[in-house]
This record gives C-alpha cells, sequence and structure tokens, in this order.
C-alpha cells in the first residue's frame, strides 16, 4: 500500500506516452516520475517499460499492469465522487434524449413540474425516435422503449405498455371487423416506419403465433400521424397503449383481435455504465419512476370489449 502512487504514477506515465508529459499532468517533475517507475520495477522485479531515445511502450508485463491501474484509478474516481455528491444537490444542464410520440405525450408535459421542485437545472430536451449514443452524443440519459441488448447501459424500469390494434367505429361499420389475424391482410393497415418487424404483424393466441404480412396506403415514423390517420378513418393501426389510450376510453377508436395480443413494450431510464450517477440524472430518474408507476391504464385495455363493438 506504501507504494500505491507508484503504481498510478505508472500508469500516467503509460497513457501520456512519456515521462515529460505524465509528470506535467501531475504536477511533479520528471524526476520524481523517474524516480517511482524505477522504484516500482525495482520492487516487482521486472522491466515494465521498453524505453528507447523516441519512444516508450510498456512491455506485456507493463500492459497488464497498467490494465489493473487504470481500473484503481477509475475505482478511486467514482468513490470520490459518489461521497462529493452525497452533500450536493441537482443542478446544471441536464441532456436527456427520449422518443419523439412518447415525449411529446408524457414527458414534455412532466418536464415544468420537475424544474419546479430542481430550479438549478438547465432542462435540454432531445426528441427523436433514433436511438442516440449517450457518450459520444453528449447525454446524461434517455428513455427507450425497446429490448435492450447492450451491457455498457445501466437501466431502471419506467413502465410497461401493451400495444393494441384498433380502428375507428365507422371504418368497422364500413369494411367490417377482422377476427382473426390473417383477416388484417383485407384491411387497409397503416404502417409505422421504424417498426422492427417492418410490414408483418407479430401478434399470438390460441397457443400459436402469427406473423401477417400487412399493406396500407400510408407509412409515417411518427404515431401521432399515423394516429390522425386512423381517427380520419383511413384504416386500422397498432399503437402503444400511451399514445391511445384516451381514445380507447372515450370510444374515438376501438380494439380489434384482443384475443391475438401483440408483443409488449418495456420502456426504460438508461444511462452508461461505469459512471457515477450524478444528483441531476438521478433526480430525474426518479420523478419518472414515480410519475409513471401510477400510469396502470397502459397495460390493460380501457373500457369495454371490442366484441361490444363489431359490425357484420
Amino acid at each position: 500500500m506504501k507504494d500505491v502512487g507508484c503504481y498510478f504514477t505508472f500508469a500516467e506515465v503509460v497513457r501520456t506516452g512519456s515521462f515529460t508529459a505524465a509528470a506535467r499532468a501531475l504536477g511533479v517533475t520528471k524526476a520524481t516520475v523517474s524516480k517511482q517507475v524505477m522504484h516500482l520495477e525495482n520492487t516487482l522485479g521486472m522491466r515494465l517499460l521498453h524505453r528507447t531515445t523516441r519512444k516508450l511502450s510498456p512491455t506485456t508485463e507493463g500492459e497488464a499492469l497498467y490494465t489493473r491501474c487504470r481500473r484503481m484509478a477509475e475505482e478511486l474516481e467514482a468513490a470520490e465522487a459518489e461521497v462529493m455528491q452525497l452533500r450536493s444537490k441537482p443542478r446544471g444542464r441536464l441532456r436527456v434524449s427520449v422518443p419523439m410520440t412518447f415525449g411529446l405525450l408524457h414527458i414534455v408535459p412532466a418536464v415544468p413540474e420537475f424544474l419546479s421542485r430542481h430550479p438549478e437545472i438547465e432542462f435540454d430536451l432531445q426528441l427523436d425516435d433514433r436511438v442516440v449514443d449517450l457518450v459520444e452524443q453528449g447525454f446524461d440519459m434517455s428513455v427507450r422503449i425497446a429490448e435492450l441488448p447492450d451491457s455498457s447501459l445501466t437501466a431502471r424500469k419506467l413502465a410497461t405498455s401493451r400495444r393494441v390494434v384498433c380502428a375507428t367505429p365507422e371504418y368497422l361499420k364500413r369494411h367490417g371487423t377482422p377476427r382473426a389475424p390473417e383477416e388484417l391482410r383485407q384491411h387497409q393497415c397503416l404502417q409505422y416506419t421504424y417498426l422492427a418487424s417492418g410490414t408483418t404483424w407479430r401478434m399470438s393466441g390460441h397457443g400459436q403465433e402469427f406473423l401477417v404480412p400487412v399493406g396500407g396506403p400510408l407509412q409515417a415514423n411518427s404515431s401521432l400521424a399515423l394516429k390522425a390517420a386512423v381517427l380520419a378513418n383511413i384504416g386500422i393501426g397498432q399503437f402503444p397503449m400511451f399514445v391511445v389510450c384516451e381514445e380507447l376510453r372515450s370510444g374515438r377508436l376501438v380494439p380489434v383481435l384482443e384475443d391475438y395480443p401483440l408483443p409488449r413494450l418495456t420502456i426504460w431510464a438508461v444511462h452508461a455504465s461505469g459512471r457515477t450517477v450524478t444528483p441531476k440524472v438521478r433526480a430525474w430518474v426518479d420523478f419518472l419512476i414515480r410519475r409513471f408507476e401510477k400510469e396502470t391504464g397502459w397495460s390493460e385495455m380501457p373500457g369495454g370489449s371490442a366484441r361490444e363493438h363489431r359490425h357484420p
């Protein structure tokens, strides 16, 4: 333990590529850096650096040691930040990425209340359905509605939402109500551009899975645009419940094929792993969790059954 400073000095030499640069970064003399590295090599009984007049590089043993030293340095930095944040409060610029429709319907209305609770935060909200690289694009966190295969992210669950196939009573009166997934082929089905399965709707029911190719007169990269078209009696759409729950409650839209549910969606708050969660991010995520834990309507079908609205 008494030589721990030598390990960090060695790591800085490897990171910067020279004794001079390491000394500058550490705020000590080049002679001090050289002495500490030499002491470490003597203590371990092995050469850690290849030295030439033009280049300095770690040996095989030095490379292995450097990897461990960097991990130690990162852990110490994280520990220091964690202790410091215990006496700090949420403040500064909070840059957040959220999906367009979910953001407009459910995040934008929440921001004023959050800012009233945390007046020292400057909120930068970016609405985009594309998946952003949090680190590369400088976001503190994002809301994602998807599976999360990326292990480099830390995620907290905000809510779940079922998806529903629905149309207006007028459309169903004109064209009939589909009673089985295959009957969707005979209907005008409006398409969400970013749907992972493309123009195929995946449904299940009665112990079977159905992959139904569908088509219609409109594709759009906005669920709000598709909802407006469905409300105008153009066709049938599939939507997350958080998009159409009010229209279903009022009867402006009615669900169809309730016996053949679509895969449910999970809504996540994510941030990059390996970083201490700052007070501003923690405050925002905790706020969203409290807000959305009450949204039970996204998991259950509101009102009556589609069977009440079927037409020949």
